[in-house]
């Protein structure tokens, strides 16, 4: 009977708290979204070049080993939609073929994780979906973004093959997801890669990619953030041929005023957001970066090398302890006994990994002013990871993921080097769907 009432309770404290009007102090991202930082390979603290991704929001988490495959001539592989949340390897519950493209050859070893994420010869790409605008996405083409990064690490070897191949794919066989960006990185450098489509009527896509200084790090958290751009910079450039052409035809660009590539195809009116900002400040503290500057670095320069588990760390960032821990403001008006009057107190059950639906129960008591950061470590994260690479090593040991199931704030990392042929059958199935025993999360 005690369960019983604390459920009602519960229940009418949510029904209140909708009811309610409570304002923030930002807006908040979509909470299924991700954030990955990459490091360079002089801003390490070992030499290793490092990226990252977590995986935020309802995807599948089980995960294989797809050993490298030899293929006759004339042979084509498929390309589909709806498998990141199917509940284990070979679900094809909701999945969709899109097309066949042809297939090559040979195909290198790649570990498949919902964004498929390192293959044997030390490729890895972290991955964030971005805002943009809206008028941009069209369904008319093959590709989804997780199938891209499927395909460059069956066929790439490097960061800069794989953006390229992306551009062919793209141009050839249309991109039909929405604003996404993918964090390449090899044992040599790592490069930041933006993409939109074209438009609803076109099939292609447009796209540019930045590569991070060796000596600095880069972050994106679901907002476009490459700035200018200089094509004939091919070192440390690529750009998709329309790059300006879409911008100027849809009335995103001038011509005349400089070009900027998160203006034209985001529409924002910064590119950053709280976890971008938490992360470069956090890093180059002497820069003073201002969260409400205009436009942050794009990338800066660690006053210390920055290790994998440095990475991870930030990765589990709640903000606790700074100006911008979302507890600190988080109150529940008690009433007192004997009396109409309210105390206003921080409440024990407050914590930097409660879900939106625990903030808007605690405040259903009385209206209240909300501080509300969207974190880097959420409640809702189906996995995580830290890809560390090593050109000193040979390709089977020298790349290697640190893998995290669920929130990354608790939860421990397992290495998957990319001379790792097998997984535990576990790993074969995802909890996400109904209660298991035989998954791993």
């Amino acid at each position: 009977m005690k369960k019983l009432t604390f459920l009602l309770a519960t229940v009418c404290c949510y029904l209140q708290a909708y009811s309610q009007q409570i304002e923030y102090a930002e807006p908040i991202n979509d909470p299924e979204s991700c954030t990955s930082i990459m490091v360079g390979k002089k801003a390490s603290a070992d030499g290793s070049v490092i990226t990252s991704h977590t995986c935020d929001g309802n995807y599948r988490t089980w995960m294989n080993i797809v050993p490298a495959k030899t293929y006759d001539c004339d042979t084509v592989t498929g390309i589909y939609d709806g498998l990141m949340h199917t509940e284990f390897t070979g679900d094809q519950t909701n999945v969709k073929l899109n097309g066949t493209i042809p297939q090559v050859r040979s195909t290198y070893q790649f570990l498949n994780t919902a964004y498929p994420c390192l293959n044997e010869k030390q490729l890895a790409i972290g991955e964030t979906t971005i805002t943009g605008r809206k008028e941009l996405v069209s369904r008319k083409g093959m590709f989804m973004i997780e199938e891209l990064q499927r395909i460059v690490l069956e066929r790439c070897t490097t960061a800069r093959q794989a953006i390229a191949l992306i551009g062919e794919l793209v141009k050839i066989y249309g991109y039909a997801d929405s604003g996404e960006c993918l964090t390449f990185a090899d044992s040599k450098e790592v490069w930041h890669f933006e993409i939109f489509g074209e438009g609803p009527n076109n099939i292609g896509g447009v796209w540019t990619a930045v590569r991070i200084p060796d000596d600095h790090v880069g972050v994106s958290a679901n907002i476009p953030r490459i700035s200018s751009i200089n094509i004939k910079d091919k070192e440390n450039y690529m750009a998709s041929d329309n790059v300006f052409d879409v911008a100027r035809n849809l009335g995103h660009w001038d011509g005349k005023e400089p070009f900027c590539f998160w203006k034209a195809y985001g529409g924002g009116e910064k590119a950053f957001n709280i976890r971008e900002f938490f992360i470069l400040n956090y890093l180059a503290p002497s820069l003073h970066l201002s969260y409400d500057a205009a436009e942050l670095p794009f990338t800066v320069k660690p006053e210390k090398p920055v290790s994998v588990t440095d990475v991870a760390a930030l990765l589990r960032q709640t903000y606790e302890g700074t100006q911008w821990d979302m507890t600190q403001n988080l109150k529940v008006a008690i009433k007192q006994k004997d009396s109409e009057a309210y105390d206003t107190i921080i409440s024990p059950a407050a914590n930097p990994w409660m879900v939106m639906d625990m903030v808007h129960m605690l405040n259903g008591v009385k209206e209240n002013t909300v501080e509300r950061y969207r974190l880097v470590s959420v409640p809702q994260c189906s996995y995580s990871f830290v890809v560390q690479l090593r050109d000193w090593l040979p390709d089977a040991i020298g790349g290697v993921t640190w893998m995290s199931f669920d929130n990354p704030g608790q939860s421990p990392h397992i290495p998957i080097f990319t001379g790792t042929t097998g997984l535990p059958a576990s790993f074969n199935i995802c909890g996400q769907h109904r209660y298991r025993e035989d998954a791993t999360i």
